[in-house]
């Protein structure tokens, strides 16, 4: 027996309730024919409900609509009324299901050996025997019609379409002829308002032309056009109008120019830099080749930096350009002081299986005092990168990853300091079991080979702490000491996180986590960290607030509080 109060099943229902009112039970059902008969009830207003005769005859009509939907043809149902006249019982027996006896599925036209047509009728569920389901031969026919127009049958039609029921019998026999007639291609593509010239635009199609038609071809161009950011608006579509004898459909592309100036700022707040505010200058298009220039100012109380970039887009726009960056930094930190410039000429690939590589040099000229040291360092420094973002989930992603990993070389022979190879690396996952329970572990190391360390400048030595270090500990506050005692950077680090998360409610997170690591030049003294935490997926991206201890900080110094805003990959 199932019994709903009339104002519950309303709440459930999600309309308003009233206090006072009938009661309704609904007795004899379960199941799926439960949630129908519920989803059906929900046209009726709460004030209509009554004990009438009339009233009896309305819920008896909606509760046989339901189950018909169902395959429910011969259902009984039995009112009552209380005796006190507040509440309504309906004792319903559903009956003997009508089941399908016959399916006649045909397809025809070139959609006849598409496997996509196939499958999908496979996965419909209309198979001889089954009980009867409407919504199933609803989500066919449509099913079978969106496919069409997806896969470029845009001639299809369905020459028999019926679904015949003989209550009497509980039979049902389903008819479907579709006829897909034949399968259009990609044709010729033409660009309106386009600044940037054509080539450069048709470079992003990710089809060819005389392939069969797909629309998730066209909404993957639509995207990669998009993601140029060359233009404000973007809609790429099959011109229809001209569909006849010739097989090629031709495709339309319509664009407007994104402003060739966009200027950003933000003001940012973490415990390691404390207040930051940032000025960003892009121009997005500078000339009719897709070349594109940024720069940005960011200013804290410990670092202040300046970049600007220069992209230039080779064949394959999105994923392939060279770039040409220079940054100036100035960090006055603990125990350094440094002023570096960096200038950089970088070549940027796509490779297998999402791999973006990077081969760079670089030249880094800085003028720094660490501790007891004063000095200027000079390096030029070939290298390569590798690095591999996957994330599914939006702004608290349920899985994901991310792997780096870097080679630097410099030499004495070729306007470095010293002799360095360098090595630095990470990798961290994101894991999720059902909706409440995220997992996160990081990894991230650094080496600096080399026979003559302190010939290093300080943005090429290592120091641990912080946010996104080892939490418990401040900002890059372990490395190795000098005599004085002041920090001297090292020439390894390693830190570690492991961390679990619980949803609380909505968007709100708790988290407990464990950090551990050094920074060190011989052997590791590792560090650990450990707290609570909170998590906000935020509309401005994910925010952070952490109470950690330091396990093996310095007395009087063992509690931090750290506070980030942006993505953990």
């Amino acid at each position: 027996m199932i019994r709903k109060p009339l104002p519950v099943l309303l709440a459930f229902l999600g309309m308003p309730v009233s206090a006072a009112g009938v009661e309704l039970s609904i007795e004899g059902l379960s199941g799926a024919l439960q949630d129908n008969v519920d989803a059906y009830l929900v046209s009726i207003r709460e004030e209509e409900y009554s004990t009438s005769l009339r009233f009896q005859s309305r819920i008896e009509r909606t509760i046989t609509e339901a189950l018909n939907a169902l395959g429910y043809y011969h259902p009984t149902i039995d009112f009552t009324v209380a005796e006190s006249s507040d509440e309504l019982i309906a004792t319903v027996t559903p009956g003997e299901p009508v089941r399908i006896k016959l399916v006649d599925i045909v397809v025809t036209g070139e959609a006849e050996n598409d496997d996509s047509f196939t499958n999908l009728i496979k996965r419909s569920g209309l198979k001889e025997g089954r009980r009867l389901n409407h919504g199933a031969y609803d989500a066919l026919k449509s099913g079978m019609r969106n496919l069409a127009l997806q896969r470029g049958y845009f001639n299809g039609q369905f020459e028999q379409s019926r679904l015949e029921v003989v209550p009497e019998l509980n039979q049902a026999f389903v008819r479907l002829h579709y006829d897909s007639g034949k399968r259009f291609h990609f044709g010729e593509t033409s660009v309106k308002g386009s600044q940037i010239e054509e080539d450069r635009v048709q470079s992003l199609q990710p089809y060819k032309k005389g392939e069969p038609y797909l629309a998730s071809k066209v909404g993957e161009y639509n995207q990669n056009l998009s993601n140029t950011d060359w233009f404000s608006s973007v809609f790429v579509e099959p011109d229809l109008e001209s569909l006849g004898d010739d097989r090629e459909l031709p495709m339309k592309v319509s664009l407007a120019p994104q402003a060739q100036n966009k200027i950003e700022t933000g003001l940012g707040y973490s415990t390691d830099v404390g207040v930051r505010g940032t000025l960003k200058w892009k121009k997005p298009w500078v000339n009719e080749r897709g070349h594109s220039f940024d720069s940005s100012f960011s200013l804290s109380a410990p670092e202040q930096t300046i970049t600007a970039g220069y992209k230039i887009p080779l064949e394959d726009v999105l994923h392939e350009f060279y770039q040409v960056q220079y940054g100036m930094k100035n960090v006055d930190n603990r125990d350094t002081k440094s002023l570096e410039s960096n200038l950089s000429l970088e070549r940027h690939w796509l490779v297998d299986d999402g791999w973006n590589k990077t081969v760079r040099v670089r030249y880094l000229i800085e003028n720094y005092t660490q501790g007891l040291q004063d000095d200027v360092g000079q390096f030029v420094l070939p290298g390569v990168s590798f690095t591999r973002t996957r994330i599914r989930g939006g702004a608290m992603p349920t899985w994901g990853d991310r792997q780096t990993l870097t080679f630097e070389y410099g030499d004495s022979a070729a306007l470095s300091e010293t002799r360095v190879f360098r090595v630095l690396g990470g990798s961290s996952w994101i894991r999720s079991v059902g909706r409440n329970h995220r997992g996160l572990l990081r990894m991230e190391g650094g080496a600096n080979i080399t026979d003559e360390f302190t010939k290093l400048s300080p943005s090429l030595r290592f120091f641990a702490g912080g946010d996104n270090s080892l939490r418990g500990y401040g900002y890059e506050s372990i490395s190795p000491t000098d005599e004085s005692g002041a920090l001297t950077g090292a020439k390894y680090i390693f830190t570690s996180t492991l961390e679990y998360q619980y949803r609380v409610t909505g968007n709100w997170w708790g988290a407990v986590f464990f950090d551990a690591g050094d920074a060190f030049n011989d052997s590791p003294d590792i560090k650990r960290g450990t707290g609570v935490g909170v998590r906000w997926a935020s509309p401005v991206g994910p925010i952070r607030l952490d109470f950690a201890w330091g396990l093996d900080a310095n007395k009087g110094d063992e509690f931090k509080v750290h506070f980030t805003l942006g993505p953990e990959l």
